[in-house]
């Protein structure tokens, strides 16, 4: 095995020291700490999918070097190498583009803990999307939920620590229905890890022993990640968490953290137990409805805000909606509709976070919508970010998110009957609504007025965010064709 095959693993070892060492740094050196360590893993991950571009393959890595079933494996190829570079660079200009302002907002004498979370984050969200194991997955979910919540609460305000709790009980819930689904399958299949444990799901579909069993399996699954997801109507906890956290904490939470749950959703219905047996059972069919919902009373909510970071808050709802509906085609392609989805959204959704906090510094702090007018005169790179935000999630052409809805649109075409009906219309409702609020906000932004306020030179880590986001943003559309048929042979070779 060569070293760049080991470097998955040694990212997931990486942040985990990281993590040990920043909890004994002063607050300069853990915040320096978490940025580098952000950024080896971003490279070492970038090398790791180079690789697998150049082979064609995905490989097995064995912990340990114990084989199945009493191994656990890391399973490599260009979709996961592919998903975890892009989101770490999201991470990573997330983390840059918002530190002096989330710095404000913690205590200094804590804001080591803080890195600690977002090292804790950076490690679950890499386990989950290299992991062949399914307790494996449990484990980090949990991680990944108890980090995800001490960056809410890192403000201390009264609301966020109430947002952080209420965040925390939702996603425990989510994750005792995953470990009940995980409990179920081990006991009928009587494996852990993903490969095997499809080989015996086949045998149980042809045989139609444990129906029932494997129904309440993928329905628990399901519903536990859909929950962690903030799906439709599970999504309760969702503008409080956003509104509430840490600007970094924000961005992360709704482009990374919750992408990681979506992605190893994808991966059990793919890999694990297989996309035959997921339609046959009829699970697809209840996360298509909740994704349609999800598509049209996200964007109704966000209509309705006052904050812009609420507004961005509830889109993102709407935005879960459309991957979950894309996973509720039953198909290979609907899958690969939501994973570009996935994608798409993590490097919109982020920019609009770190841009709406940078104007909103430059328009009185008050975060409402109506104060933000005239932004351009006073930020203008944040407003340029913003606003190429919100031009790509209402979908224009060209852009990341229009090739989704095309794409979405294609797939249920193909798949007819009132699929493609529901689709289209919520595609068409759904856009017209994303008119109503992202428009009308993006166009406020070069019309003088709004909350009285001079033209600041933002910092240059500030700079160095916004800059990295419209880049990422302009290459997800512009290169989106080659990036998508890559992804797509990534597919060949992902279940």
């Amino acid at each position: 095995m060569t070293l760049v095959q080991n470097f998955p693993a040694l990212c997931i070892l990486l942040a985990l020291v990281c993590a040990v060492l920043t909890s004994v740094l002063k607050r300069r050196s853990a915040a320096a700490l978490t940025g580098l360590v952000l950024m080896v893993n971003l490279v070492m991950n970038g090398m790791a999918l180079v690789y697998t571009l150049r082979t064609g393959e995905s490989y097995v890595y064995r912990m340990g070097h114990f084989s199945a079933p009493w191994g656990n494996e890391l399973r490599v190829g260009v979709l996961e190498t592919g998903t975890a570079t892009v989101l770490l660079l999201v991470v990573l200009l997330s983390y840059l583009g918002a530190y002096r302002r989330s710095s404000r907002k913690i205590e200094p004498t804590k804001y080591n803990l803080y890195g600690v979370m977002v090292d804790l984050c950076v490690l679950s969200l890499q386990a989950l999307i290299y992991t062949n194991d399914l307790f494996t997955a449990y484990v980090f979910i949990e991680i990944s939920t108890l980090a995800a919540s001490g960056l809410i609460m890192a403000r201390q305000t009264g609301r966020s620590l109430v947002a952080g709790v209420r965040y925390m009980i939702m996603n425990l819930l989510g994750s005792s229905l995953f470990l009940l689904g995980v409990v179920i399958l081990y006991a009928i299949t009587g494996h852990l890890l993903m490969t095997p444990i499809h080989d015996a799901v086949a045998e149980l579909a042809a045989s139609g022993e444990y129906r029932i069993p494997l129904d309440v399996t993928v329905a628990l699954i399901s519903v536990g990640l859909g929950m962690k997801s903030a799906l439709y109507p599970f999504e309760k906890w969702v503008p409080a968490a956003y509104s509430n956290a840490t600007t970094t904490s924000s961005a992360l939470l709704s482009s990374v953290v919750s992408k990681g749950y979506i992605f190893l959703l994808i991966k059990i219905y793919v890999r694990t137990i297989g996309l035959p047996v997921i339609e046959s059972l009829g699970i697809t069919d209840v996360m298509f409805v909740f994704g349609a919902c999800g598509m049209i009373m996200g964007s109704v909510a966000a209509l309705r805000t006052k904050t812009v970071r609420m507004m961005i808050a509830y889109s993102s709802v709407a935005q879960i909606g459309y991957i979950f509906l894309a996973i509720g085609l039953g198909t290979m392609e609907g899958m690969m509709v939501a994973l570009w989805h996935l994608l798409a959204h993590a490097a919109t959704k982020s920019m609009l976070f770190v841009a709406a906090a940078e104007m909103d510094e430059a328009s009185g702090d008050t975060h409402l919508r109506k104060d933000i007018r005239g932004a351009f005169y006073r930020s203008p790179l944040a407003a340029l970010a913003f606003s190429l935000g919100a031009v790509n999630l209402v979908g224009l052409p060209l852009l990341s998110v229009f090739v989704t809805k095309f794409m979405m649109g294609q797939t249920a075409v193909a798949v007819g009957g009132r699929h493609m009906v529901v689709t289209l219309v919520c595609l068409a409702v759904s856009t017209l609504l994303n008119l109503g609020y992202f428009m009308s906000t993006a166009m406020s932004l070069f019309i003088k007025g709004g909350a009285p306020g001079e033209r600041r030179r933002p910092e240059p880590l500030v700079c160095l965010g916004l800059a990295g986001f419209l880049v990422l943003n302009l290459v997800l559309s512009l290169c989106a064709a080659p990036i998508y048929q890559t992804l797509l042979s990534g597919f060949a070779v992902f279940g």
